[in-house]
């Protein structure tokens, strides 16, 4: 798998309409991305990823994150190993334990030991018909014990809203041969109160779900910054402004030990596809 470069990080490529979502899918491949990162907060998650795999011919499709709660190791390393044999190894299947609120929602008391639960289902992809090797997985990864389990047992690790200060603590903990690939938002806006009005709301979501919340006070922000969104917790997680400071951003990542970073581009309606504001991107990247 090509895993250098910058990906694309995208909700509207795996829960929008199947054909739109093939069709950018298929540009974005052209314009030269590495990697398209797909969420799962529910749904055929692999369906999308298929949808996806047959729509290009270079770019990896990933899983950013395939949540762990609402699978089953046996039938997800079955697919993984149909679909890479139908489109070559080109399926990187990141996996996340995901959030308390998000699993305890429909079934309270669910979400528990995180870590021993990561470790059972990476053991069920080990023991499948089939199993998933340990360079086509990766874990999203925010805290010590889960980077070191991402770099005995996976790939490396996908950090989800994350600060090159992460990135440089997500690097020595793995070390020099495990992949650091951490996503990154970014706005195109003129100035931060256009970029509030299209990424506040938006952030304050994140900011609900413990793993952030502590994952970023680990890093030196308060519970202020948390509570308000302060402008200094804002400007860190999301790289506002023209193509120059997305890439100024991407490059504090490499900086820091990335070998991939995926950007996620917001605009005002979240669910289209910002097929221009990629097109920006990838002028500016290339």
């Amino acid at each position: 798998m090509d895993l250098t470069g910058v990906g694309i990080w995208s909700s509207p490529l795996r829960y929008g309409d199947a054909s739109e979502a093939a069709d950018a899918a298929a540009e974005l491949d052209d314009l030269g991305f590495t990697a398209l990162w797909i969420p799962d907060v529910g749904g055929p998650v692999l369906d999308a990823v298929e949808n996806l795999l047959g729509a290009t011919q270079k770019a990896v499709i990933a899983t950013g994150i395939l949540n762990m709660w609402m699978h089953e190791p046996a039938q997800v390393a079955a697919a993984h190993a149909r679909l890479t044999t139908e489109h070559g190894p080109r399926f990187l299947l990141g996996l996340g334990i995901s959030h308390a609120p998000l699993i305890d929602a429909s079934e309270p008391g669910r979400y528990r030991k995180p870590l021993a639960t990561t470790k059972e289902f990476l053991d069920g992809l080990d023991a499948a018909e089939h199993p998933v090797p340990k360079d086509s997985r990766l874990l999203a990864a925010l805290g010590p014990k889960m980077l070191a389990l991402a770099a005995e047992r996976t790939l490396g690790a996908h950090p989800y809203l994350v600060t090159p200060e992460h990135t440089a603590i997500a690097r020595e903990a793995l070390g020099t041969g495990p992949l650091v690939a951490p996503e990154q938002t970014a706005i195109f806006a003129t100035n931060r109160d256009a970029a509030r009005a299209i990424g506040e709301k938006w952030l304050r979501g994140y900011l609900s779900m413990p793993n952030y919340a502590n994952n970023l006070l680990r890093l030196g922000f308060t519970d202020d910054d948390l509570e308000s969104v302060s402008d200094k917790l804002f400007d860190a997680m999301i790289a506002w402004g023209d193509e120059a400071s997305v890439l100024t951003r991407i490059d504090e990542h490499r900086a820091a030990g990335a070998d991939h970073v995926c950007v996620q581009i917001l605009t005002a309606d979240k669910k289209a596809l910002p097929r221009d504001e990629w097109r920006r991107l990838a002028d500016a990247v290339r």
